[in-house]
């Protein structure tokens, strides 16, 4: 009997998209984290006779262009720097913006717990600075499916040009349109056809038609919100509704460990609360859902509904100047320095 090998034959595949930006010594074009001796970051971008200026002297793109990632190179004044290429995380926390990014520990969150999987067909609303749908895009791979919907052009592009920065030119799976998810949603996907929604939006209850619309029976709804008022009110239309399971809600926070012999205590600063999550899953059609037992009802004045406006949950407002700027920033494949 002869033995097959169960091993793939990597030179067969073709190269995911962005895989190539991850490996090999570093080239022109690339961004690199520099971190000195007292742990000091900097993220640089390569170019062929650049320099890293600092009140220590300076340190040449061309020492560095050409190492292997995980390098340590000097500068003129002998100071030495960690060079590594950025972590998704770190990309995420120093890119151009235009809105609040979700946090890697959100992202990381909702791609677990809403079950986004290679191949998946997935919409999201709004786009933002592209953060989450970078890490959307990793997780349902070229052959999966991703529709982003933003009703901000602004954001659209500087979205745009962060997600190409990072996967080296346009991502295969990834589609974005301008307008009102619930409206455009159901005009361009069909009826239980799409995996997964995600949404991080101010008012995630007026979309419940189209999401129970678009989105196939078992298909998981997870979102996205900043306040308790919001969550409530989420769960309970969700609840009304009828045609999804009893929502689950959670928050995450990430306290670092402070790490050196013996002296091992938590960190004085954490990353304490940044949003909610909240998760359900499409029913089939004609389903009653289970009801849950003692549940108060909920009731919402008129004057709490008229209250959802950006201010009024501590959303700051963005200026048309921050807006374009970030946006060239993202084009050009610039990163703010940190």
């Amino acid at each position: 009997m002869t033995e097959s090998s169960t091993q793939p034959s990597s030179t067969l595949l073709p190269e995911p998209a962005g895989a190539a930006n991850r490996r090999g010594p570093f080239r022109v074009g690339e961004r690199v984290q520099l971190t000195d001796e007292r742990g000091r970051m900097n993220t640089i971008t390569l170019e062929e006779g650049g320099a890293f200026h600092t009140h220590k002297g300076f340190l040449n793109h061309d020492v560095i262009i050409g190492q292997p990632d995980g390098s340590v190179v000097t500068n003129t004044a002998g100071h030495q720097y960690q060079a590594l290429r950025p972590l998704l995380s770190d990309f995420v926390l120093s890119m151009p913006r235009g809105a609040a990014v979700v946090y890697p520990k959100d992202a990381g969150q909702i791609v677990t717990m809403a079950d986004i999987f290679p191949g998946a067909r997935v919409v999201e609303a709004g786009v933002g600075s592209g953060a989450l749908s970078i890490s959307l895009l990793r997780a349902v791979g070229d052959a999966g499916y991703l529709h982003s919907f933003e009703r901000r052009q602004e954001f659209a592009e500087i979205a745009r040009g962060n997600v190409e920065t990072i996967f080296g030119g346009p991502h295969p799976a990834w589609h974005v349109s301008l307008g009102d998810f619930q409206d455009e949603v159901v005009r361009a996907e069909e009826p239980g056809s799409v995996d997964r929604v995600v949404l991080d939006m101010l008012a995630p209850w007026e979309c419940l038609d189209a999401v129970a619309t678009v989105l196939a029976p078992g298909g998981v709804w997870i979102n996205y919100v900043a306040t308790a008022t919001q969550l409530s009110r989420t769960a309970e239309a969700i609840r009304a509704d009828g045609r999804f399971t009893e929502p689950d809600a959670w928050e995450s926070m990430v306290r670092g460990w402070h790490l050196e012999g013996l002296a091992v205590r938590p960190e004085h600063r954490m990353v304490g609360h940044t949003g909610f999550l909240l998760v359900t899953r499409r029913l089939a059609d004609g389903v009653t859902p289970l009801l849950r037992k003692k549940r108060a009802k909920a009731e919402f004045s008129q004057e709490d509904l008229n209250a959802w406006t950006p201010e009024s949950v501590g959303e700051r407002p963005v200026s048309d100047r921050k807006l374009r700027r970030a946006a060239r920033d993202a084009r050009a494949g610039r990163t703010d320095e940190v």
